[in-house]
């Protein structure tokens, strides 16, 4: 969260708004550390969740109406400054996770699939395993069609779901024949499902070391392929394919942390913490009262009727979204608690 605020804090500096609070954690009952330095009020919250910005001139969370009409207040600006504000810290956790995953396939290089049909891994319990292929077999029929790179292979495999095919594999210098039944594999992509036959067998990698332009290309690739699976899941989540159960918060986050650390290590520690920050940009982004999204909305609606929505409207908007928010905040720690009891 700390990036996500500095984003925030970094944008109102940009544009001369003058930033009243910055915290990290919530500061529930005056209990924390703070310092006031230059006009801001710098503090660390006894609660350690979230973090909280306040610049002046806006009517957030705080419910603060106070509006002199000073150049330096949130709305003396215009539609574009107010935006810029308000989805700055969504643009620094997209930023923060582009960088940790451009990081990572600096330092550990970069694994491409072998185009060969040769067995890299065969899956415990599928098809493959009862056959009795091995990694560094060579796959080079199927059906008597001859395959002639991984991607023929794999084609003629997923287009057969649970049916009987014959391959023909190379082991060593002794060619081997054999039938086995595919078994489905479902996918869901944007909650169309696609069915797909599967044998559980894996390709070969060569591992070879990334270039800086490499590795940050694969950190936007993969930060938008993060970026689509959270997607993927709020739908899921509104359409009612996923439970509200499934939902974790900060407990199932600290736990999911401590094992990916203790089984991963530091390296797992920081693709989770990527994947994280995707997640918090796209929540926050959501148009929902509250949230920078609902902020942006606001900004957006005013900018097109040329003038402030009444104060009340606002008020009604931002206490709207509170409710929905805590709500959601109970539901989530509840969600957590029971995980931890079982």
């Amino acid at each position: 969260m700390f990036f996500h605020e500095l984003g925030h804090f970094l944008a109102a500096k940009s544009v001369g708004v003058r930033v009243e609070k910055f915290y990290l954690g919530f500061n529930l009952f005056g209990l924390g550390w703070k310092k006031i330095y230059k006009g801001t009020e710098y503090g660390i919250g006894l609660f350690p969740l979230g973090g909280y910005v306040k610049v002046a001139g806006i009517i957030d969370e705080s419910m603060d109406t106070e509006f002199t009409g000073a150049p330096d207040e949130f709305r003396s600006k215009n539609t574009l400054q107010k935006i810029w504000i308000m989805s700055a810290g969504v643009i620094m956790n997209l930023l923060l996770a582009i960088f940790i995953f451009a990081h990572l396939t600096y330092y550990n290089g970069i694994d491409e699939p072998d185009p060969q049909t040769i067995v890299g891994k065969v899956m415990p319990g599928y098809p493959a395993e009862n056959l009795g292929l091995k990694e560094g077999d060579q796959i080079l029929s199927i059906n008597g069609v001859h395959v002639a790179n991984w991607e023929e292979m794999t084609q003629e495999i997923q287009s057969k779901p649970d049916t009987i095919i014959n391959l023909s594999w190379k082991r060593s210098e002794e060619i081997l024949i054999g039938s086995v039944k595919t078994v489905i594999a479902e996918q869901f992509p944007w909650n169309k499902q696609i069915i797909k036959g599967m044998i559980g067998i894996a390709s070969t990698y060569n591992h070879r070391d990334a270039t800086i332009i490499e590795s940050f290309s694969n950190g936007s690739l993969m930060t938008y392929h993060w970026l689509e699976i959270t997607c993927r899941s709020l739908i899921s989540l509104v359409t009612g394919n996923v439970s509200m159960k499934d939902m974790g918060g900060p407990l199932m986050i600290a736990k999911i942390a401590g094992e990916t650390a203790s089984s991963g290590g530091i390296f797992a520690l920081l693709g989770l913490m990527s994947i994280i920050s995707v997640n918090l940009a796209l929540i926050n982004i959501l148009p929902i009262p509250g949230l920078d999204g609902g902020h942006v909305l606001i900004a957006l609606i005013e900018g097109i009727i040329r003038r402030d929505l009444p104060l009340k409207v606002k008020m009604g908007f931002q206490q709207a979204g509170l409710l929905i928010l805590l709500m959601l905040f109970i539901t989530i720690m509840v969600n957590d608690i029971q995980r931890l009891i079982q």
